[in-house]
């Protein structure tokens, strides 16, 4: 995804309501992340699981929130989203980057980058594939269900490798 795109689509969701921004870095979505550093609208976690626990309770006392992660600390954190947000319905709006998306990436992201749509779907996470040209309509998309209490994830394939 373009740079001018990313820090976009952080602009919108913020005009749009999401007022925390949480998560762990990854390259695939620097310009998003770098984006909400100059905002100074984003905190930066060690571990998905930390961050999502913070959203939650953001979202708990009704702080809309988007946490945002690379594909590998999605899968560290399946139990987290399974025993805490699906559980209890917390409305989130996941952001997750997809290493392992091109053949050529590096190897220790083809294995999760292979699997990662099969995950999304096996948990019932519902997702939308961001990109350049549908981009406000997919969040458009994400508002709507966190909205009506629902988490969803939107997705930014990693169309680099460095």
């Amino acid at each position: 995804m373009k740079e001018e795109i990313q820090r976009s689509v952080f602009d919108y969701l913020s005009e749009k309501g999401i007022e925390n921004f949480v998560g762990v870095p990854d390259s695939t979505l620097k310009h998003f992340v770098d984006q909400g550093l100059k905002k100074k609208r984003t905190t930066i976690t060690t571990r998905e699981e930390e961050a999502i626990g913070i959203a939650t309770g953001m979202s708990l006392s009704n702080s809309s929130s988007l946490v945002f992660m690379q594909n590998a600390g999605f899968a560290n954190s399946l139990s987290t989203i399974t025993s805490l947000v699906q559980m209890y319905q917390i409305p989130i709006i996941f952001l997750i980057g997809w290493r392992g998306y091109l053949k050529n990436d590096a190897p220790e992201h083809t294995k999760i980058g292979t699997i990662q749509p099969k995950l999304i779907s096996t948990l019932g996470l519902e997702s939308k594939i961001l990109t350049d040209g549908n981009w406000k309509k997919t969040c458009d998309w994400a508002l709507n269900k966190i909205k009506r209490g629902k988490f969803c994830a939107l997705v930014i394939r990693r169309e680099f490798v460095d």
